[in-house]
């Protein structure tokens, strides 16, 4: 028991790591940003301008976004001095494969709290600002970070998410978010960068066997520089990220360490050279086949349970049909014994109400009502 837990445990250096968390390393996240955004006042940012005030704006909904990430990024000048108007930068992490469609929506509701907290602030400090013609609200950077091979089809403008847009359009409210597709970016690209994170997202590009080949094609050395002036919570980051990799693929644990042992030290080029032909594709044509059955086995239990309704539906019918029957049966047994002990029509009625009144109304008018229809139907019949 004690052996098996050994086998299958993680590694005590390392654990399983989102890209939330590398998000919120301010050193990430301000190269992430002058790599990726062409935004010449980004160009300047550094880990020191950024703050992460990610948890303050998920308790707007009540719940933790695993993915989502806040930052109030303190912009500067080109002679380095800070301005009196932050930027705010929105950052949601799409591991998925499948596009989500609403995520402009999930932005949305980020930027109206941002702005509403800006404002609270603000009056807070100066009651009535926000009423003056002068007041304006801060910018608000809003971007996906995608990690999906699959072309991002969403639409990225609010507008397109409205019906009858084109004929309301100057009463809707419009922006666009910014993607960052990992795979829209080549390893050359992201190797002439130099730094941490672009390495990071060379990583999380790895998804299937030519992934993993084109990696291996990288300059040894290159990689190896990238991780020179890591500071060890960095390193750290990356070797989680690399764990995290090689667990999804189904790496053996002790293969794993001593792959992440060398991170960050000179044989770090020379990661899977020696790791034997993984057959990625061959385990996702399992999975998908695996899912294919599992739907088409809930499909038919859907039928099953369908059919199985119906039939207790048919039987209830069935069962009501008998027990009216049976009841009229009585009222015409009923009424024939009247007619033949010489009872008159009226008579009969009113005996008849007396009797079945449960049965037939609960107000004894309506009971004599329907009980004088009765007599008139079957007393010709009895």
């Amino acid at each position: 028991m004690t052996d098996r837990k050994q086998k299958n445990s993680v590694p005590a250096q390392v654990r399983d790591i989102n890209s939330k968390e590398i998000f919120k390393n301010p050193t990430l996240c301000s190269q992430f940003l002058r790599d990726n955004v062409d935004i010449p006042a980004l160009k300047r940012v550094q880990p020191e301008d950024i703050e992460d005030v990610s948890e303050h704006f998920q308790a707007y909904f009540g719940v933790e976004f695993s993915t989502d990430t806040v930052k109030k990024i303190r912009l500067k000048d080109e002679n380095g001095t800070p301005g009196d108007v932050p930027l705010f930068f929105i950052s949601l992490i799409e591991h998925k494969s499948r596009v989500d469609h609403d995520i402009m929506m999930q932005l949305l509701r980020y930027m109206v709290c941002i702005w509403h907290e800006y404002a609270k602030e603000r009056e807070q400090k100066r009651p009535g600002i926000t009423k003056t013609k002068s007041f304006r609200y801060p910018p608000i950077l809003p971007l996906v970070y995608y990690e999906g091979s699959d072309r991002w089809t969403a639409s990225q403008h609010l507008g397109d998410r409205i019906w009858h847009s084109d004929i309301f359009g100057m009463f809707v409210p419009d922006f666009r978010y910014e993607v960052v597709k990992i795979h829209d970016y080549s390893n050359e690209e992201l190797l002439d960068r130099g730094d941490e994170m672009s390495l990071i997202m060379m990583l999380n590009k790895l998804q299937n066997q030519e992934d993993f080949r084109q990696f291996r094609l990288a300059p040894p050395q290159q990689l190896a520089d990238m991780l020179t002036n890591a500071d060890p919570h960095i390193l750290e980051i990356v070797k989680n990220v690399m764990y995290s990799l090689m667990m999804k693929i189904n790496i053996p644990v002790d293969e794993a360490d001593n792959y992440v042992q060398v991170i960050g030290g000179n044989h770090m080029g020379y990661l899977f050279e020696n790791m034997e032909k993984m057959d990625i594709q061959a385990e996702r044509a399992n999975t998908a086949e695996a899912r294919k059955q599992a739907e088409e086995a809930r499909r038919l239990a859907d039928e099953a349970q369908k059919q199985a309704d119906e039939a207790q539906k048919q039987v209830a019918q069935l069962q009501q049909e008998k027990e009216t029957l049976r009841t009229e049966i009585a009222y015409q047994s009923y009424i024939t014994a009247c007619r033949d002990f010489s009872c008159t029509k009226e008579a009969a009625a009113r005996k008849f109400a007396e009797k079945f009144q449960t049965s037939l109304a609960d107000d004894p008018q309506e009971a004599l009502k329907k009980a004088f229809e009765k007599v008139n139907q079957y007393w010709d019949e009895a």
